[in-house]
């Protein structure tokens, strides 16, 4: 029997947030001090040793911004406290050569790492440095822990001549059903076909744009794979400028595919191997090069795989950003993190492709940004920013997490974000995803099977991976370049390249969005999920056993429905339009405006009319019920609704609520005396 592979969720961190009772942490004055206590805005549980992150007072951060020495301030208290801690480092968390108006609007110029003797203990540290009232909030900087993963490499098949059925002349295209599922069985058992992402459709309309950047914030990526290295961002200034030299003044020396957050330098990597104490192997997997290939490996070069967003092989693919948080064994801090996230921001990237998360934390939306501040404000800070041309303001991305429990993992599950769940080649929920609370939307994760005690890979996602990596089960590298690979982290990258398909459709036909419709494309162009979620559907355990996994928690709970690349692309083409009939009652239900998914209205004023369109139209009469509205035109004209809809379950996410994130959608009312869309439209 084939060894147990792990469904554990990709390159996750283990802590524990305190409890405390003042998320903002105002600051404390020479009469009002807040208690140290209080300042403390986690637990030291995994934190990196001799590091601590503090926010301080706008003095004391001018102070330290222009300190001669990196270990002194000019203020006697914290200096003689850095002192007593062996400190060798005071230094910005962000860097505000870059930007730096923005970020002190948003006070990041107020986050410092304070690096100091190992030895010392960190708890105590942080107690002195919280009893100072220069200091507002002191975080432990926290390591992301990394879970077994493994990946299923896969023989490149020979270049054919080319498939008619298929777009692209990528020979192992016909094995990605997750972009174009045909249903067949020997691939899984239940396979249905059209339960895919749809991508083959809307790669009519658009196949990427080189000028949108998509910063994959995960492992490393293989910046030279035959069937990346096409796709990569590239930072011309370090390519052609000197070696070991920070020629663009970023902070970063020779960055130029990305960065390597851990080592905090240029130096991507994706091969390092290590092993633990039991001779398991806990070193680099191909994760981040497996996302990678899922948002732009490069599509009709005659080798390989396709991707979402890989252009057509006329160098017209998504870039790919790699921001390394794993190194081996070696895994970033919070410190390391929110650098990296601010990385990605200040050099271009549009979407911020996350498959890590926190899932053992028990957060609530107010307990993260407390807790992880200086990431939360960092993750805010990229949000903030326009990387791409047709859109204000950026996105980001997470995988829900794959521990099979009723909540997505933060960050994902904070309502700023987009949280995705995952489904089988059968379009049902795979046996690890979480679902529930803080879950947006689903897309492919795959999942596998067993037959006569064999493990069956053909149903998880296929996409590339470094063949230089070490297999942990073999403990012999993988010898491929393309190999399978699942969880909520395969689905997520499904979307971060669909996001990227808007965009380039949008830049092509001179469309601006802001970030908040693009999210709301994301969340509404679905198909439906919950019709399914009755009964059983069988599934296999670690072991290799089959179950019956019960679909009726799933129900309502895997986010909006299943995102359709195709409706999103329409979505974009223009304003949705509803013909109405003058004097006739009209019923809007959300599901003729928003996909076909599994929509919850924000309650009966999830239905906006301004006082001019009731004027225009002659609407007098408004009705809500069950989630539909109802109303009448008199008039013959035009006016506009706002739906308000959340995206994922039936709460808003926020504050003391892990829900979802509430979504706006515009719909465009014409209405004549006697209306036939075919008249219109």
């Amino acid at each position: 029997m084939k060894k147990v592979k792990l469904s554990l969720f990709a390159l996750a961190a283990i802590f524990a947030v305190s409890c405390v009772q003042d998320p903002t942490m105002e600051e404390s004055t020479d009469n009002v001090q807040v208690s140290a206590t209080k300042k403390i805005i986690n637990t030291a549980d995994n934190a990196n040793a001799g590091e601590l992150i503090l926010y301080v007072d706008e003095e004391t951060a001018d102070l330290w911004a222009n300190a001669e020495s990196v270990t002194r301030s000019g203020n006697a208290n914290l200096d003689a406290l850095a002192a007593e801690l062996g400190a060798t480092s005071i230094e910005p968390v962000f860097n505000m050569n870059i930007n730096g108006e923005e970020k002190r609007a948003m006070g990041l110029h107020r986050w410092y790492a304070v690096e100091f003797d190992k030895e010392a203990d960190i708890q105590v540290a942080a107690d002195k440095f919280a009893s100072m009232k220069e200091v507002n909030r002191v975080q432990y900087s926290t390591i992301l822990v990394r879970p077994e993963i493994t990946a299923t490499p896969v023989q490149e098949m020979p270049a054919t001549r080319a498939d008619e059925a298929m777009p692209f002349n990528d020979p192992m295209l016909e094995l990605q059903w997750h972009y174009h599922n045909q249903g067949l069985k020997a691939l899984f058992p239940g396979a249905k076909a059209g339960e895919d992402i749809n991508a083959f459709a809307a790669w009519k309309y658009t196949t990427g744009r080189n000028d949108i950047i998509v910063a994959v914030m995960d492992e490393g990526v293989k910046y030279n794979h035959p069937d990346l290295e096409a796709n990569m961002w590239v930072n011309e200034a370090e390519k052609n400028g000197a070696e070991g030299v920070d020629d663009d003044k970023n902070g970063f020396v020779d960055d130029i595919y990305g960065i390597n957050c851990v080592d905090e330098s240029g130096n991507i990597s994706w091969d390092v191997p290590a092993y633990n104490s039991d001779g398991d192997y806990v070193g680099d997997s191909g994760h981040g090069t497996h996302v990678a290939g899922t948002v732009a490996a490069v599509n009709n070069n005659g080798i390989g795989v396709a991707g979402v967003a890989g252009g057509s092989g006329n160098g017209n693919g998504v870039r790919i950003m790699s921001i390394q948080i794993f190194d081996g064994p070696d895994n970033s801090s919070a410190k390391q993190n929110a650098r990296g996230i601010q990385y990605a921001a200040d050099n271009g990237a549009c979407i911020l492709q996350n498959s890590w998360g926190y899932p053992n934390s028990q957060f609530k939306d107010s307990d993260y940004e407390q807790a992880m501040s200086a990431e939360c404000d960092a993750l805010r800070y990229f949000a903030k920013q326009s990387g791409c041309s047709a859109m204000k303001g950026n996105v980001v991305i997470f995988a829900a997490g794959n521990s099979g429990k009723a909540t997505s993992d933060y960050p994902g599950a904070y309502n700023e974000f987009i949280s995705v769940t995952a489904y089988a080649p059968d379009g049902l929920p795979t046996s690890y995803t979480n679902y529930n609370l803080g879950c947006n939307v689903a897309a492919p994760g795959g999942d596998t099977w067993a037959q006569d005690r064999q493990w069956k890979d053909e149903g998880t996602v296929l996409s590339t991976i470094p063949s230089e990596t070490i297999d942990p089960l073999t403990k012999a590298p993988y010898g491929s370049d393309y190999g399978y690979m699942q969880g909520t982290s395969m689905a997520c990258p499904h979307v971060s390249g669909v996001a990227a398909l808007v965009l380039s459709y949008a830049v092509e036909n001179g469309i601006t969005l802001t970030n908040t419709q693009l999210y709301d494309i994301l969340t509404s162009s679905v198909r439906n999920i919950d019709n399914s979620l009755t009964g059983t559907v069988t599934r296999w355990d670690a072991y290799g056993r089959a179950f019956n996994m019960n679909l009726d928690s799933y129900k309502g709970n895997m986010g909006t429905g299943k995102l359709d690349a195709l409706m999103a692309i329409q979505a974009v083409r223009g304003d949705i339009c509803i013909p109405v009939v003058v004097g006739k009652e009209f019923e809007l239900h959300p599901n003729m405006v928003i996909g076909n998914g599994d929509i919850s209205v924000k309650g009966l004023d999830g239905y906006t009319i301004s006082d001019d369109t009731k004027k225009r139209l002659g609407i007098e009469k408004i009705d809500t019920f069950n989630g539909k509205f109802y109303f009448t035109c008199k008039n013959a004209g035009i006016g506009v609704i706002t739906i308000q809809y959340i995206a994922g379950g039936n709460k808003v996410g926020g504050g003391n609520t892990t829900g979802g994130k509430l979504m706006e959608k515009d719909v465009v009312i014409v209405a004549r005396d006697n209306n036939v869309a075919g008249g219109w439209f």
